[in-house]
C-alpha cells in the first residue's frame, strides 16, 4: 500500500505539471513527514549532493557538449551528405538516410534530444524539398533519434552503470548489436511505408561521390572509432572518452573545418550547462527519493508483490516492460531509469537476469516513451521545429514504435543479442 501510495503521488504531482525533480522531493519530504520522521529531513542535501559526485556523472556534461560541438560545427551536414550517398537510392530514399545518418550521429553524442534537434534539423528540410510529406519525415526523424542512447556513447547507459555498479564499458559493447537492430527495424519499416506512399527516392550515387562524400565525412566518422577503441583498449575510461571526444569535435569545429568561431562557443557552454543541470537536478532528486524506497524497504514489498504473480523469469520481464512504457508515457527518459532501477535491480538479481542485459533492455524501454504521448520528449522537439501537433506526430509514429518494440522483446528474451558483444571482447563474467 506504501508503494501505491508514493507511486500514485508523484505521478499525479507531475500530471499536474510540476517538474520531475521537484515531484521526486516533494513525495520524500511528505513521506518523511507524515511518518514522523521529520528529523530526516536534516539529510536532504546531503543526500541529494552525494547523488550526484561519482566520477561516472562527469561524462553526462562532456558526452552533452561533444553533441552540440557536432551539431554546430557543420559535422552533421557532412554525415547526412554521406549517409545520402550510401543508402538514398533506397526505397524511402531520404527516409533511409535519416536512419544511417542518426546511426553514425549515435556513435558522437549519446543523447536522443540532440539527435533531434541539431542532425534532425537538417534531414527534415531535406525530406520537405524533395517532396516528402511533412508527418512521414517528422515521424521518422523522431523515431531515429532514439538509437542515439542506445549505441554507445550512452547517457542512460552510463547513469545505469553508475546506480547499479556495472561496468559502462560493457554495456556500451551490449549497446551496439540491438542499437544496429533498431537502425535495421527502422529502415524496413521506412522501407515498406514508401513503397505503399510511393515517396521518392534518389538515383544511385556515383562511385565519385561515395567517395568524395565519405572522404569529408572520414574523421567526424572517426569518433566512434576513437572513444569506443580507447576504452577497449584501456586508454581511457567512459568518462575520459567524453571529454577526449569534446576535444576532438572542437578541434574539427576550430581548426580543421574552421565552421565554430571562439564567439560561438559561450552559447555552446550555456545550452550545454542548462541541459546538464536539468539532468543532474532529477538525479539529485532521485538520489533522495530513492533513499526513501530503501529506508521503508519498498523494493523489498515490491520482490514479494512479483514473486506472488509469477515465478517464470519471461513474465517477470513482460511485466517490468510493461512497467517501463507506461513510466515513459508519463516522464522522461532518465526519471523512470532513476525511480525504477532502485527496486528493479533487486527484481533481476532474485531472477537471476543478467544486470548488463537489463540495462540495455530499460534503456530500450526508455526509449520507446520518448516517442509516446503526453510526455514524449523526441517528440516535442520535433514538434517544436515543424509545428505539427504531439496528436498528429503519434498516428504517424506507430509502425515505427512496433519496431523498436519487437527489437525490445528480442534483447529481452534472447540475451546473446546483448551480451555477445561484450562476453566476445571483455571476457564472460564469472558466475
Amino acid at each position: 500500500m506504501t508503494t501505491l501510495i508514493l507511486f500514485t503521488s508523484l505521478v499525479a504531482l507531475i500530471l499536474l505539471g510540476v517538474p520531475v525533480a521537484v515531484s521526486m522531493g516533494l513525495t520524500a519530504v511528505a513521506a518523511f513527514l507524515i511518518m514522523g520522521q521529520a528529523d530526516i529531513l536534516t539529510m536532504v542535501a546531503q543526500r541529494m549532493y552525494a547523488s550526484t559526485t561519482s566520477f561516472t556523472l562527469l561524462a553526462i556534461p562532456f558526452f552533452i557538449l561533444a553533441g552540440n560541438l557536432m551539431n554546430t560545427g557543420g559535422i552533421t551536414e557532412r554525415i547526412f551528405r554521406f549517409a545520402r550517398a550510401l543508402v538514398g537510392h533506397i526505397w524511402g530514399g531520404l527516409g533511409q538516410v535519416n536512419v544511417i545518418a542518426s546511426m553514425i550521429f549515435s556513435g558522437m553524442s549519446g543523447a536522443a534530444v540532440a539527435d533531434a534537434a541539431g542532425l534532425g534539423m537538417i534531414e527534415m528540410k531535406a525530406m520537405k524539398d524533395n517532396g516528402y510529406d511533412w508527418r512521414f519525415s517528422a515521424a521518422i526523424t523522431a523515431a531515429s533519434s532514439t538509437i542515439g542512447p542506445v549505441i554507445p556513447p550512452s547517457i542512460p547507459l552510463v547513469i545505469y552503470g553508475y546506480l547499479t555498479e556495472v561496468s559502462v564499458s560493457r554495456l556500451f559493447l551490449a549497446g551496439v548489436i540491438p542499437g544496429v537492430l533498431m537502425g535495421l527495424a527502422l529502415m524496413i519499416t521506412v522501407y515498406f511505408v514508401s513503397k505503399k506512399r510511393n515517396y521518392p527516392k534518389d538515383s544511385r550515387a556515383p562511385l565519385k561521390e561515395l567517395i568524395l562524400s565519405g572522404k569529408a565525412a572520414f574523421l567526424p566518422l572517426m569518433t566512434p572509432v576513437l572513444i569506443v577503441g580507447g576504452i577497449l583498449s584501456g586508454q581511457f575510461t567512459p568518462t575520459e572518452a567524453s571529454v577526449i571526444a569534446c576535444l576532438y569535435a572542437l578541434f574539427l569545429g576550430l581548426v580543421v573545418y574552421r565552421s565554430i568561431r571562439f564567439r560561438d562557443l559561450p552559447a555552446i557552454f550555456w545550452d550545454t550547462l542548462t541541459h546538464t543541470v536539468r539532468i543532474m537536478f532529477i538525479i539529485a532528486a532521485a538520489g533522495f527519493f530513492g533513499w526513501l524506497l530503501i529506508l521503508q524497504r519498498i523494493p523489498v514489498e515490491v520482490i514479494a508483490g512479483v514473486t506472488t504473480l509469477s515465478d517464470n523469469p519471461s513474465i517477470v520481464m513482460l511485466i517490468i516492460i510493461a512497467v517501463l512504457i507506461i513510466f515513459g508515457c508519463f516522464l522522461e527518459g532518465i526519471a523512470v531509469l532513476l525511480i525504477t532501477i532502485p527496486i528493479f535491480q533487486k527484481i533481476i538479481i532474485h531472477y537471476a537476469i543478467d544486470p548488463v542485459q537489463f540495462g540495455v533492455v530499460m534503456t530500450l524501454a526508455s526509449m520507446i516513451g520518448l516517442l509516446t504521448p503526453p510526455v514524449g520528449m523526441c517528440l516535442y522537439a520535433v514538434s517544436s521545429i515543424t509545428k505539427l501537433s504531439i496528436g498528429e506526430l503519434s498516428r504517424e509514429m506507430w509502425p515505427y514504435l512496433l519496431g523498436i518494440f519487437f527489437v525490445l522483446l528480442a534483447v529481452a528474451f534472447i540475451p546473446a543479442i546483448s551480451l555477445w558483444l561484450p562476453d566476445l571482447v571483455m571476457g564472460k563474467i564469472a558466475e
